[in-house]
């Protein structure tokens, strides 16, 4: 018969330049998804996207999503650019990693009408 030990594994701590935000979802998925020291690269590099996104996202609060040009003309502000460039490669990094965020559903098919 032998002993049942509980097998500790020490997860590599969030690179400190994250934000906490960042640092959160680093913990949450290594917890979720063993990965290769590799993988931890491209993790972080995901992160450090999703912290450029918040950063512009922030940005557009404050400023608005429209600057007016030299001539008076409403223009895109530069943090719109910013914020889609920095979604799409994080989003690319986790496909890289084949980590899907999709919560998990009970069965096939389309998921429950949210009307009632």
């Amino acid at each position: 018969m032998s002993a049942a030990y509980p097998i500790t594994i020490k997860l590599p701590d969030p690179p400190k330049h994250l934000s906490a935000e960042a640092k959160r979802w680093w913990s949450r998925i290594l917890a979720a998804w063993p990965l290769e020291d590799a993988s931890l690269l491209i993790l972080e590099s995901a992160l450090e996207c999703l912290d450029r996104m918040r950063q512009a996202q922030a940005t557009i609060r404050a400023e608005g999503s429209t600057v007016k040009d030299r001539w008076g003309v409403p223009r895109a502000h530069p943090a719109v650019g910013i914020e889609a460039v920095a979604k799409a490669s994080m989003l690319k990094h986790f496909k890289a990693l084949a980590i899907d965020l999709e919560p998990l559903r009970d069965g096939p098919g389309r998921p429950p009408s949210s009307k009632a």
